[in-house]
């Protein structure tokens, strides 16, 4: 149900929820959420990523670009979040405190865990622990299976190709290239024996 508050932030003792227009997030601290009704093909539900970037973010202050290749890294090229969902979850960190924005140069935001964040990770270590465990896993089983160069290979078109588009830094002449390019590839693979 979409709500017309522009921008709502809400949070007790137990969690919260954050909107913005249609989306909102909701998280909880007692516990992982598991909302969502078993869709197929997310890696974590929302408060799960969470942690997943907070830790990353508490070993070294990161741009959420940075943050998806990192992910991508650890995952052998098998699983890369997409910008639509780890921007709004870094704005989700950064108003409950638990990171904040560092001065970088550049355009893009680097962000550093708080004293908040660091307590917070403490206190759900052992989950962060398994959820990082499930990240290498995944990684090397992508390394047992045929064709991991390739799949690393199209992670890392895919996850170029959706930074350079979420930011608009293409001209339409460039577009235009960028598509012949593909294209020119994919011809050429299928005409490899």
């Amino acid at each position: 149900m979409f709500s017309h508050h522009h921008h709502e932030h809400k949070c007790g003792p137990r969690g919260g929820r954050w909107q913005r227009g249609p989306m909102s997030v909701e998280w909880s601290f007692t516990g992982p959420e598991r909302g969502g009704g078993g869709r197929r093909g997310r890696m974590f539900d929302g408060g799960e990523l969470r942690l997943v970037l907070l830790r990353l973010i508490a070993d070294e202050p990161r741009h959420g670009y940075d943050l998806i290749r990192e992910i991508e890294a650890m995952t052998g090229g098998a699983y890369a979040p997409s910008p639509g969902v780890v921007y709004p979850t870094l704005t989700l960190l950064d108003e409950m405190g638990l990171i904040g924005e560092q001065q970088s140069e550049g355009a893009k935001k680097r962000f550093a865990i708080t004293d908040a964040g660091t307590t917070h990770l403490a206190e759900r270590s052992e989950e962060v622990a398994g959820l990082l465990d499930r990240l290498r896993a995944l990684g090397e089983h992508r390394e047992r299976t045929d064709g991991a160069p390739i799949r690393r290979a199209m992670g890392n078109l895919k996850v170029a190709l959706s930074d350079r588009l979420g930011r608009g830094e293409f001209s339409e002449e460039t577009l235009h290239d960028v598509a012949a390019l593909i294209d020119e590839v994919a011809q050429k693979i299928e005409r490899l024996r």
